[in-house]
């Protein structure tokens, strides 16, 4: 697979035992879902190293339990639901602390599994968007997915709708892009 994407054009990167081919499919929602069909719920932060590929994450359930991690993710133009190739590095606090000491863009979300999707509702500058995700482990998996009926709208094919992408994205440039897809959110 080769990198398109992130300024490294011609970088060949592999799937392997260190980087996992992500098959996911992400789909618009009109509202969050209801508590009811929630069964955890994480608050997650993303940082979005300025001038990398990579993404450091802290993601606390509301169990109490939480997630340290370093995520780099290579893209690739190809159809279907392969986004590209994905590592994963698990880190101390203290590793945390040092690495989100570097310049990022960040946004919020919050996180529920409402199996079989992840459903991400947004804060700050991104309200008023509800994206779910499905993931896969095959393509024919991918591709047999029904979606329920609350997607309004898969967005799968269009990278604006990409976290690397949304941090950087004005609110009204979000509105514009919603409005496309039928959707126009109360942003209080």
């Amino acid at each position: 697979m080769t990198d398109k994407v992130c300024g490294v054009q011609g970088q060949t990167v592999h799937p392997g035992k260190d980087a996992r081919i992500e098959r996911e499919r992400r789909f618009l929602l009109a509202e969050a879902p209801a508590p009811s069909a929630v069964t955890v719920t994480w608050k997650i932060t993303d940082r979005y190293l300025v001038g990398t590929r990579l993404r450091l994450r802290r993601a606390e359930r509301s169990d109490g339990g939480r997630e340290l991690k370093l995520t780099q993710k290579v893209p690739v133009a190809r159809p279907g639901a392969i986004q590209g190739l994905i590592t994963n590095t698990y880190l101390s606090p203290a590793e945390y602390a040092l690495l989100a000491s570097l310049p990022a863009a960040v946004l919020t979300k919050t996180r529920s599994s409402v199996p079989p999707l992840g459903v991400d509702v947004f804060d700050g500058h991104l309200q008023g968007l509800v994206l779910a995700e499905a993931e896969f482990t095959t393509d024919e998996e991918a591709q047999s997915f029904m979606p329920p009926p609350e997607c309004v709208a898969e967005v799968t094919y269009d990278a604006r709708f990409t976290g690397g992408l949304l941090v950087e994205t004005s609110p009204q440039d979000l509105l514009q892009w919603l409005a496309e897809y039928g959707l126009r959110p109360t942003i209080p």
